[in-house]
């Protein structure tokens, strides 16, 4: 009965990893790695800058407060482009509505060619990533108005710690909008101030949006078949916390998240890297999410600026934070707005997770070797639970001569076989199942570090030795998942045989099966995976030892399995 009993929970297990994963996929909008549906249709590529969409998405506002054109008849003004630098960031500034059309990360470089600095923000004919802002209320300024270029520093002066870049709109129905981007040596959260004019001869009650646009596609080179991270908005408030909006639910009208709140922030996130804009806390704001044209979606924020008599000027603070996600900076510049490194269900345990990675590579000065490290303590964390396994184990393998001449003797009375089997585990005090709880208590451990590893933009480019120059990569030339799979199989032919051919033919096909994926993951998950492997074998090789039970490979016998298999 036992025999039974573990060969079904292991088959349950090694299902219920394969169809999490798949659902984990869908739930991603990836297609499903394991159970594939119909292949779908690429995904349309961006549209071209001429095509963004006139309509800023405004919830409280109509179609009819939007403006028709790129820019209004009277505005007379030329629209301009200026490229701005800070030691982190490189800024297109396009003159049409003030908008950033190109933003550069210095520190990191691109993932294909890696002569040249990541671009998050973009407008092309194959991508579309903007950070936008207007007004509406009446007949104002928007992002799609020419603005006018104040004369400024172009580039952070040696000592100097920030510049400005100073925008002026045409008055519209009485109204000047003032754009002053403030950016910082260092800093990623760029201050973006809007002062709102009326020079008109009458009260204006306009409304300021913030919104960010791009297209629906996955980043260039982020994508994967075996695994997949979230891309698109995110809404975050004190009162509901994180609630990512996938693209698909814009689409169907089916997006959950709330639409009104006096804190927070909306952002767009993808692998490794974010936008938010983000808003002082206490003032009232409206956050919308919706698709605005052929794969092109806007989330963002509504505020109100309040009733501006003649002559009266209103300001808006907002930042707007275009860069890596690098918890402990993201934590600096806004509570929460560090979730935007995705942990999914793990983020309880991962936090701490990665301090403690974060520690230990403050210490060894490498990712690779911190992996490495982390590994090594959390098996002395784990120390006993994986010796009272162990333990079990070696005391199945040294009474499994007297099972295996007992199912030989009795392979003809079932019964029997099961009572006499379950006789000899409560004289031996053995428990079948002694070896797997504590393995599976360590198993929602070890997948955080999963996700640990895979959502740290630390990672990306990080090298370790010789040939890994990347642990955000996979292997190039496959070695550390090979050894890896060499690994497992190590571990397994450590193990008892089960009595069950059939369980032990599974026993074999189930690591063969998961070390497949490894072959195509990044090399710093298979680094940490193969570390465990190691010390695993080796903890299993002392207790062995210490309980008298002398370490033996096990090899399959499939000719066995096949044949209880032509039996049944």
């Amino acid at each position: 009965m036992n025999d039974i009993r573990r060969t079904i929970l292991w088959v349950i297990f090694g299902f219920s990893l394969v169809l999490l994963w798949d659902k984990w996929q869908i739930h991603n909008g990836k297609q499903a790695t394991f159970f594939p549906s119909a292949a779908t249709a690429p995904a349309t590529a961006a549209a071209k800058p001429a095509e963004v969409p006139a309509a800023a998405p405004v919830p409280t506002a109509t179609a009819s407060d939007v403006p028709a054109s790129d820019a209004p008849a009277a505005n007379a003004i030329a629209r301009e482009k200026v490229t701005v630098s800070t030691d982190v960031l490189r800024l297109s500034f396009d003159g049409q509505g003030g908008t950033i059309g190109h933003a550069e990360l210095l520190k990191y470089a691109d993932h294909v060619d890696k002569s040249k600095p990541f671009v998050l923000f973009d407008e092309s004919a194959s991508r579309v990533y903007l950070a936008q802002t207007g007004l509406v209320g009446g007949n104002f300024p928007t992002h799609k108005t020419t603005m006018q270029l104040m004369p400024g520093a172009r580039e952070l002066a040696d000592g100097a710690n920030e510049l400005q870049v100073r925008f002026e709109s045409p008055v519209m129905d009485g109204v000047k909008l003032v754009k002053t981007y403030t950016l910082k040596r260092g800093d990623y959260a760029i201050g973006v101030k809007h002062e709102i004019v009326n020079q008109g001869a009458a009260a204006v009650n306009p409304q300021l949006y913030l919104q960010l646009l791009r297209d629906g596609n996955a980043p260039e080179g982020e994508q994967s078949a075996m695994y997949s991270t979230f891309t698109g908005p995110a809404v975050y408030s004190h009162e509901k916390k994180f609630q990512k909006v996938d693209f698909k639910d814009i689409e169907k009208g089916k997006a959950e998240f709330v639409k009104a709140t006096p804190d927070g922030y909306v952002a767009m996130v993808q692998h490794y890297f974010a936008s938010a804009w983000l808003l002082s806390d206490g003032q009232q704001r409206d956050n919308f999410a919706r698709k605005v044209g052929d794969n092109l979606y806007a989330a963002g924020q509504i505020v109100a600026v309040g009733a501006l008599q003649p002559g009266e000027t209103k300001a808006v603070d907002a930042q707007l934070f275009a860069g890596p996600q690098l918890e402990k900076m993201l934590e600096t510049i806004y509570p929460g707005l560090e979730l935007v490194k995705d942990y999914g269900m793990f983020t309880i345990l991962a936090k701490p997770m990665y301090w403690l990675l974060d520690q230990i590579h403050s210490v060894l000065g490498n990712w690779g070797w911190a992996i490495i490290g982390l590994v090594l303590l959390l098996k002395i964390l784990f120390y006993w639970l994986n010796a009272k396994a162990y333990s079990s184990m070696a005391k199945m393998k040294a009474i499994n001569p007297k099972i295996q001449e007992m199912r030989e003797r009795l392979k003809d009375k079932p019964q029997q076989m099961q009572q006499e089997m379950m006789r000899i585990y409560r004289e031996e005090k053995v428990n079948p199942m002694g070896g797997c709880l504590p393995i599976m208590i360590q198993i929602p451990v070890f997948m955080t570090l999963y996700w640990v590893l895979l959502s740290s933009v630390e990672m990306r480019q990080a090298p370790w030795i010789l040939w890994i120059t990347d642990l955000s990569a996979k292997d190039p030339w496959f070695i550390l998942p090979v050894l890896m799979m060499l690994s497992s199989l190590l571990q397994t032919a450590l193990n008892p045989v089960p009595p069950d051919p059939m369980q032990a033919k599974m026993m074999w096909i189930m690591p063969l099966m998961f070390s497949v994926m490894f072959f195509f993951f990044p090399a710093g998950l298979v680094l940490y995976w193969l570390t465990n492997n190691i010390l695993s074998i080796a903890q299993q090789w002392v207790i062995n030892t210490r309980m008298g039970v002398p370490p033996q490979f096990n090899l399959p016998n499939f000719k066995a399995a096949a044949a209880a298999d032509s039996k049944k």
